[in-house]
């Protein structure tokens, strides 16, 4: 899973319509478990492991088939994003294709699950155009920069990363329709 995620499996009240969140501690993710939560789902989450923060389990088959099963709905929040890497498409973007993939493999066993929606909630906030120093606060009022997203979008097609792979191969599966 995301970074060694965590899968910690716990029915609250058995009546509750259950949800999975996938990478549940995520800033934006936070907000979402607790929405989800004021509408009194019970949620399967998994968390990242703060002291192996490299270990990937995301890609093993199978591993999100504990984690999704008697959901109706899972949240991908979760995603691998690291800032210093030497090979982009192959520690980032082929981790990704390969995790998302597996994690619709497992959906699709589970016939209760009634939608996926996936997001990758760092992106959201990350792109601002401002260092990110420890004093800055990160709030609401963060989102990404279109601008900024748009020249890191024409620099990674610089560096010959294919960003469209994942959308590529769920629309091939029928997974996805664009």
């Amino acid at each position: 899973m995301h970074a060694k995620e965590e899968v910690r499996i716990r029915r609250v009240e058995p009546s509750r319509e259950v949800v999975c969140v996938l990478g549940a501690s995520g800033y934006i993710t936070s907000w979402l478990v607790n929405l989800l939560l004021q509408h009194e789902y019970s949620i399967n989450a998994t968390v990242r492991d703060p002291h192996d923060l490299k270990k990937i389990e995301l890609i093993e088959e199978g591993s999100f088939d504990l984690v999704v099963e008697g959901c109706i709905g899972v949240f991908h929040t979760a995603s691998l994003c690291y800032f210093d890497v030497k090979d982009p498409q192959a520690e980032m973007v082929e981790p990704v294709v390969k995790g998302t993939l597996n994690i619709l493999g497992s959906y699709a066993k589970v016939p209760s699950i009634k939608g996926v929606l996936i997001t990758f909630s760092i992106a959201a906030v990350i792109l601002i155009g401002k260092p990110l120093a420890d004093d800055v606060v990160v709030d609401e009022t963060w989102f990404s920069d279109p601008i900024v997203c748009e020249k890191l979008k024409e620099r990674v097609k610089s560096l010959g990363i294919n960003f469209t792979l994942l959308e590529v191969s769920l629309t091939e599966k029928n997974l996805l329709s664009v």
